[in-house]
């Protein structure tokens, strides 16, 4: 029997095999080539910590890190603020929301299409001579002239983030559902017998006790945030124009690697974004988790 047991290993053997080869390799891999000056061809030379030193003083890398923040915070002010809002309002036991599971499912669609798709039909719709959204304002005298909506860093910034945000605020929707759901009506049944009105009961009980679920909902949100790399990419010509606005981290590191081959440098400029996400990732969890204590 005991000789039987390793038999199990047998069968799990493939797993980490293919785990180890496309994943713990890479990884490993990655980090050498980050201490290196690896162009893509040859062999490559060590240079020690040249890279790192060269991504701490990077002016593009700085302003890389700027516009990611900026495009993730827009995204996430009205990803979460619609979301939170269509699932406080869908639950009100006051409200008697019907057919949710229809809702559910329209405001999940957008996650369920393909990035490509997302950014050609936005492309059309934000095009500047013959796009829908200036052809609809012109009509509703609303504009005077089509503006350019993707050669403008400050227009270009907002339509990534809330095309961002239209994406994926059915997702936090139902997550945020999932959580409220879990409270007790008891709750909110002896906030309504005490008077309490939808701002307060939302403030004392509904807040409090969804706090477990907003961190989930943020930690997500900044790691997929500080990774935002297709849309920069398929609506602008892949260098994050304009004037880098759309230049984000990992579109920045896909470019030095692929197009630029600089692939040791590129290596670095991973494993910074790795320590940025950890980093933030660690004090948004210490914060919200000292407020839940408190």
């Amino acid at each position: 029997m005991k000789n039987k047991n390793y038999y199990g290993y047998l069968f799990i053997l493939p797993f980490f095999i293919v785990f180890a080869t496309f994943s713990i390799y890479p990884i490993l891999l990655t980090f050498y080539y980050s201490f290196t000056n690896y162009s893509g061809m040859g062999s490559p030379d060590f240079i020690g910590l040249a890279n790192y030193k060269r991504l701490i003083t990077d002016t593009y890398f700085l302003q890389a890190f700027i516009n990611t923040w900026y495009i993730w915070g827009i995204n996430f002010f009205f990803q979460l603020g619609i979301a939170l809002g269509l699932a406080v309002l869908f639950s009100d036991i006051r409200f008697k929301m019907k057919g949710l599971g229809f809702f559910r499912a329209m405001f999940y669609l957008p996650n369920l299409i393909t990035i490509a798709s997302v950014a050609l039909l936005f492309g059309i719709l934000l095009g500047w001579h013959h796009g829908t959204l200036n052809h609809l304002l012109l009509d509703l005298g609303l504009i005077s002239k089509p503006i350019n909506w993707l050669n403008s860093p400050t227009t270009a910034r907002w339509s990534v983030a809330l095309i961002g945000a239209w994406m994926w605020f059915g997702h936090t929707f139902i997550v945020l559902m999932a959580g409220i759901s879990g409270i007790s009506h008891d709750y909110y049944e002896s906030a309504l017998i005490d008077g309490a009105n939808r701002f307060q009961t939302f403030i004392n009980i509904t807040i409090p006790l969804l706090k477990p679920i907003l961190l989930y909902v943020l930690i997500t949100s900044l790691i997929g945030g500080l990774q935002i790399f297709d849309l920069p990419m398929l609506l602008t010509n892949g260098l994050g124009a304009p004037q880098g606005s759309l230049n984000t981290m990992v579109l920045y590191l896909y470019n030095q690697a692929f197009r630029f081959n600089n692939y040791g440098y590129a290596a670095a400029v991973a494993y910074g974004l790795f320590l940025i996400t950890v980093v933030f990732s660690f004090i948004t969890f210490k914060a919200m988790y000292r407020k839940s204590v408190n």
